[in-house]
């Protein structure tokens, strides 16, 4: 049976395509009316061409070798149905004078479109003009894919690039696209995000595909990106794992996950898969903890001795204006403290953290993490971070020489925002309070002289016992949000904060004993940041 073959790759044309040609003169006499795909053009005269057809052709003949019977004509469209043709052509003359009745009725019968090709109209016309559509076709998909990955690079060299590439690779699809860690929780999101049971079978199908790339990745070698898919009710589901950079940790990879309404078009492939690079690229470890020489000079510098003052400026990028930072305390919750919650760094674990705050700047270990994060940009996103199971205290922003007290800011808002069961506790510095209507001389004697009787306390000590009575009176006196905060039982905050009290000689029932000490803590030495010893407002 004569064909021209396909070219590599070439997308296929619709038969609405061909009909609406008008040099063709093509007449659909026959069949079912919706429009079909058709892959190639192929021309046969033989009794059976079943066994020779792959499906999708167009098959022209001329009814050489046509049945003579209806029941024979009937099974040979049957035959051709079955092997999934698109349509069949039947051109009129030099043979038959017009299509046949009975296969315009078999046509009918079993939901094969018949086309009609006029006596003007050689079979190598159609061949030429639905390989002239393909081509076009073809060049069409090309611009496209070739116009996307320049928009996704151009993403991916934004501030937030993880963010621009997931809402660029969404706009393109037309589809909702998800970003997933190795344990399967969600890190960021774009588009119109489909029902929950087909987010929730999504994450299931992630799960599944990352455990499958989390064994193949024990045996020590990298593994090859992985892709599934699965339908629920009218959408269409796609995962792809995230090539892995090394096969130094068995934790897995990230997934990227799709939820579009239509199956993936071959273009959509070709861009699909140029995001994942991109992505893969900017969710590596190397990526998230930042390794460039003005971070390596940094550290060098730090170990031979300088001042954090003088180092901090190389770690600052050079897109921000500002050397000021914020510090950033946090725990890892019970209910989310699985493979994660192993002490030291998980490489996995850090590019997550490291994405979704956008910062290199991070030391992790087992379920507590601290960092620094450059405050020249905007403060990121914390819902990804809290997705993954982290409660988050963060410092005001300050200059470098303030670090130490940012620390003691986020560890305070860290207790707070786990004794108030919230995501994330933000320290805020207020212009005009209590605080600015009180000389900083007077302020700084009334809290020296406030907790001397501190300073000779037995054990757990004075500095113990100040950290539980500032963590008890930022909780209005609530004993479990306390012990929560410290981590303690609630006797032992009960003890500690009676021997407190004892220690002072005070009645914390009071309410205006409270605020006095409230106001007293703030002001202790190094609490309040760029105030020194005996500087004023």
């Amino acid at each position: 049976m004569p064909s021209t073959p396909q070219a590599p790759d070439t997308p296929a044309v619709s038969l609405s395509t061909l009909l609406a040609d008008p040099g063709l003169g093509l007449e659909q006499i026959a069949g079912p009316r919706e429009d079909r795909l058709v892959g190639t053009i192929g021309t046969t005269e033989l009794e059976d061409p079943a066994p020779y057809l792959r499906g999708g052709e167009l098959l022209l003949i001329a009814g050489v070798r046509l049945p003579r019977t209806d029941e024979a004509v009937d099974a040979y469209v049957r035959r051709l149905v079955e092997a999934g043709i698109a349509a069949l052509g039947f051109g009129v003359a030099p043979v038959h004078d017009e299509v046949p009745p009975a296969l315009r009725s078999a046509c009918d019968r079993h939901g094969l479109p018949l086309l009609r090709i006029p006596p003007g109209t050689p079979f190598v016309a159609v061949n030429h003009a639905a390989h002239q559509a393909m081509a076009q076709a073809r060049h069409r998909e090309l611009r496209e894919v070739a116009e996307a990955q320049a928009a996704l690079a151009t993403a991916a060299a934004r501030p937030d690039p993880l963010k621009a590439v997931l809402h660029r690779l969404a706009s393109h699809l037309g589809a909702w696209a998800v970003l997933l860690d190795p344990y399967g929780q969600e890190l960021l999101a774009a588009g119109t995000r489909p029902a929950e049971p087909a987010v929730e079978q999504l994450r299931a199908l992630a799960t599944e595909t990352m455990t499958r790339v989390r064994w193949g990745m024990s045996g020590g070698r990298a593994q090859p990106p992985t892709a599934a898919a699965e339908h629920q009710a009218d959408v269409h589901l796609t995962v792809h794992t995230l090539p892995a950079e090394t096969a130094g940790t068995t934790d897995g990879v990230f997934a990227l996950g799709i939820a579009a309404d239509r199956p993936p078009t071959a273009v959509h492939r070709s861009v699909t898969g140029t995001a994942l690079v991109l992505l893969s690229l900017l969710t590596t470890p190397r990526h998230a903890l930042g390794t460039d020489t003005r971070s390596a000079a940094a550290l060098v510098r730090l170990m031979l001795g300088h001042d954090p003052v003088e180092v901090a400026p190389l770690l600052a990028s050079a897109a921000r204006t500002t050397d000021t930072w914020t510090v950033i305390h946090g725990r890892l919750t019970t209910s989310h403290a699985g493979p994660a919650s192993r002490p030291g760094a998980d490489p996995a674990q850090l590019a997550a953290l490291g994405t979704a705050l956008n910062t290199p700047y991070l030391d992790v270990d087992g379920i507590r993490l601290r960092g620094l994060l450059p405050a020249g940009a905007a403060l990121p996103d914390l819902a990804p971070v809290a997705r993954l199971g982290w409660t988050l205290g963060l410092s005001a922003p300050v200059a470098a020489a303030d670090l130490v007290i940012a620390d003691r800011q986020a560890d305070r808002m860290l207790r707070h925002a786990v004794a108030a069961g919230a995501p994330w506790a933000l320290h805020r510095e207020q212009e005009l309070s209590l605080h600015s209507l009180v000389g900083a001389d007077d302020a700084v004697a009334l809290a020296r002289a406030r907790f001397a009787p501190l300073a000779d306390a037995p054990a757990p000590g004075p500095a113990v016992l100040l950290e539980t009575l500032r963590t008890w009176l930022a909780q209005h006196g609530n004993w479990d949000r306390t012990a929560a905060a410290l981590e303690l039982h609630r006797n032992t905050v009960r003890r500690r904060i009676a021997r407190t009290a004892e220690l002072l000689d005070v009645d914390l029932d009071d309410l205006d004993v409270r605020m006095e000490l409230w106001f007293a803590l703030r002001w202790l030495p190094g609490e309040r940041l760029g105030r020194g010893e005996g500087e004023d407002d």
